[in-house]
């Protein structure tokens, strides 16, 4: 099982990553078969670039490539195959000493949550069982292993093994999720599962790996490490009758919930700054608790040498967030600069004397305090050539409680998927390795700092109550009423529901980040701007 982190759009590397895969393959571990993931050539998810002449040119050189080069071994890759009437299939092909021996389409194309599939591909109709040293072996593609259907087919065609190859996004809790699924499938078809996953950070989108074999007693006997690449053996035992039985392999021991998601963002977030070509990130380090994180993040995802944090105090800055925020930087061995935000504001305040003249202050001065310091952060990153780093969480960023081109400005957003209650437990993970944040920025309260003994409760619920009715309307999709049923005061969902409902424009405008819910913001959530009450 050849679990690789591959690069969208580069064929010509990805091929280069493929082969020097399978050659170890066939010689260090004696490998009958390797197998890639879905759309290896690619990368996953092309998108538009699948819309591309040039890219079906490279992708035909690429399986040139693989047949020319590779002898000895069967190899299994994935890529999009375009026929001669101009259909684009979602294909796995069988190369074997030099030829296609076999190609298999997907038939299932997922066109929900994250995926556009039918937007690009044809769908398959037909079982491929390819023999394998004298075994018989079906193939098919990620989600046509969430559907009874193909593993059916393949039984009925005689496969005694099924090969399924994915770029299976991840979201916490979803290893549960792949073998639960895999246990119904393996008692529909009486036959093991070999479980090819691709890892690595696209964009949003982080895939965990964790491959796995599943025995057809639904035994897990192999499972690969996840946010890991790399080559993990499965040995099967072939009957004369052609009967294939999984041995015991080694299971790496899945992760507990926060580990997961701690090394999904640490992996998004290296995977975005390194394929993308930043030499390093800027972040804004306020000494509160998601500045806190993010700085943990972006250290273990790049190293502290590539990481700078700045602190941009104003006149409501409190002494205690300036000694947090250095604390934090210093425990973590990052560069830290201190740049007050007092005269560039009071140089905005006074541009817009007139302007302001006779009316009342109110959140627009708060919102410059803001502004000032995305200003700074991203001539800081402009002139060192590296990215700024957003803190917003995703409360925060499902209300509208942060400032468009202020605190939400910047590159990526390692954050924007994560629920503040979900920061505070990420940040206990991170300081039960190493201690790097301050004990009272676990126990003050949450605050913006823009006005005097501002608290984020004064304009929110408390996350407590916040986080659960977000997951419930975001996440779920439930109704108002089905919300307050759940236990939570009528009044308080209706306020956070019309923050939510009105802010979709400042959402539009954010920087990407990791995805580890089931629903993210983006991809996932795709609501109208305007629009009206339903």
């Amino acid at each position: 099982m050849a679990q690789l982190n591959l690069r969208v759009g580069d064929v010509r590397g990805n091929v280069a990553r493929i082969i020097a895969a399978a050659v170890r393959a066939r010689d260090e571990m004696q490998a009958h078969v390797v197998v890639f993931p879905e759309l290896a050539l690619t990368g996953y998810p092309p998108e538009d670039l699948l819309l591309r002449s040039d890219l079906h040119a490279r992708v035909l050189w690429g399986i040139e490539e693989l047949k020319r080069s590779l002898s000895g071994i069967d190899v299994i890759v994935g890529y999009p195959h375009e026929d001669d009437d101009g259909c684009l299939y979602n294909a796995a092909a069988l190369i074997r000493n030099g030829a296609i021996a076999a190609r298999y389409f997907k038939q299932h194309l997922p066109n929900y949550g994250v995926f556009d599939e039918k937007r690009y591909f044809t769908a398959g109709t037909d079982a491929c069982v390819i023999d394998i040293r004298g075994a018989p072996v079906a193939l098919t593609i990620c989600e046509d292993i969430w559907m009874p259907g193909p593993i059916q087919q393949a039984r009925a065609a005689g496969a005694h093994l099924l090969i399924n190859i994915n770029a299976s996004p991840y979201h916490a809790g979803k290893g549960d999720e792949r073998e639960a699924l895999l246990r119904q499938r393996v008692h529909e078809g009486s036959m093991p599962i070999v479980y090819v996953n691709l890892v690595g950070g696209q964009d949003e989108l982080v895939f965990d790996g964790a491959s796995f074999v599943m025995s057809a007693h639904g035994v897990v006997t192999a499972l690969a490490p996840a946010f890991s690449e790399g080559l993990y053996v499965q040995d099967f035992a072939v009957s004369g009758t052609g009967a294939i039985s999984a041995e015991p392999g080694i299971c790496h021991a899945p992760l507990p919930e926060a580990a997961s998601v701690y090394q999904a963002l640490v992996l998004g977030v290296r995977d975005y700054i390194e394929k993308n070509g930043f030499g390093g990130v800027v972040i804004g380090v306020s000494g509160g608790i998601d500045s806190a994180l993010t700085l943990a993040l972006a250290v273990d995802a790049i190293g502290a040498e590539c990481v700078e944090a700045v602190q941009m105090p104003s006149r409501y800055t409190a002494q205690m967030s300036m000694e947090d925020g250095a604390a934090i930087a210093q425990a973590l061995g990052v560069e830290s600069r201190v740049i007050s935000i007092e005269p560039t504001f009071n140089a905005f305040m006074q541009s817009l004397q007139e302007e302001f003249a006779g009316l009342p202050a109110d959140t627009t001065e708060e919102n410059i305090q803001a502004r000032c310091r995305g200003v700074i952060l991203m001539a800081i990153a402009n002139k060192k050539r590296k990215i700024v780093l957003s803190t917003g969480n995703k409360s925060e960023m499902a209300v509208g409680y942060a400032t468009l081109y202020g605190d939400m400005a910047g590159g990526f957003a390692p954050l924007k998927d994560v629920p503040k209650m979900l920061v505070y437990r990420l940040a206990e993970y991170r300081n039960a390795i190493k201690p790097v944040i301050p004990r009272r920025v676990f126990e003050r309260p949450p605050s913006a700092e823009l006005a005097p003994g501002q608290r984020d409760e004064d304009s929110l619920p408390p996350y407590a109550v916040l986080d659960p009715i977000l997951e419930l309307y975001v996440e779920r999709d439930k109704r108002p009423e089905e919300i307050v049923a759940a236990g939570f005061d009528a009044a308080t969902v209706r306020r956070v529901l019309a923050m939510v409902d009105r802010n979709e424009y400042k959402r539009r405008q954010a920087a990407p980040g990791v995805r580890i819910t089931r629903r993210a913001f983006g991809r996932d959530r795709r609501y109208p701007i305007t629009w009206g009450a339903i």
